[in-house]
């Protein structure tokens, strides 16, 4: 049983508009020796044999590495409350967050997630309804703008590059001045840099896990 539902006309007209007059012209660049003949494909196999079987090919694949990428790549221990505590029904309910009597559980975990980074960091409030970090970072540097009426912001080059771009794409079209602040500088050039946010007393930008996957210390 075929299952192309194209008739014979309509592979005709789509032959013709990419300039080939057969199928087999599509494999032209393929040597006949290497085409396939044929497709060696086992029979079917029930659901508890396909689990097993690609458990037995993950088995083969080496899980016990540490990640050196950085770029937002880092191993995360996740303690094992965290599942018991996402099941709780006042956190597992629908992803409805644009119906409030549907969506209690999302707004309940928002709240709890502010109050403890607030409790952590020692702020009056957080923010945990952005979209992604890049969002974030935006809002963040509009926020600080806005507050304090000053157009400099010093943005750290730890910070993640995706996350820069979409800053600096964000603001565009406004009246901001970014400042980068070096990841690896000489003491000399520390001391110049600390003088000269002193001197502007701006805005400063930073991650507590740099770029590089790297916890810098900033002097400021």
């Amino acid at each position: 049983m075929s299952y192309i539902p194209h008739t014979d006309q309509e592979k005709k007209q789509m032959l013709e508009a990419i300039g080939v007059s057969t199928i087999e012209e599509l494999f032209k660049d393929i040597a006949p020796q290497l085409r396939a003949k044929s497709f060696n494909i086992p029979k079917g196999r029930s659901e508890f044999e396909v689990v097993e079987y690609f458990k037995k090919l993950a088995g083969k694949n080496n899980i016990n590495l540490i990640d050196f990428v950085g770029a937002g790549f880092y191993n995360h221990y996740i303690p094992a409350a965290v599942d018991a505590i996402c099941q709780r029904p006042e956190f597992y309910t629908a992803y409805t967050p644009y119906q409030p009597e549907s969506s209690q559980g999302w707004l309940q975990s928002i709240f709890e997630y502010q109050t403890a980074i607030s409790e952590l960091v020692g702020l009056e409030c957080a923010n945990a309804s952005l979209y992604d970090g890049g969002t974030a970072l935006c809002e963040a540097v509009l926020m600080a703008t806005r507050i304090t009426n000053k157009k400099k912001i010093i943005m750290d080059s730890g910070v993640n590059l995706l996350y820069r771009s979409m800053l600096y794409t964000y603001t565009s079209n406004l009246s901001i001045e970014f400042i980068k602040h070096l990841l690896f500088m000489d003491k000399a050039a520390e001391k110049k840099s600390k003088k000269s946010w002193m001197k502007i007393q701006q805005q400063l930008f930073c991650k507590t896990l740099i770029f590089l996957g790297q916890l810098m210390i900033i002097p400021i």
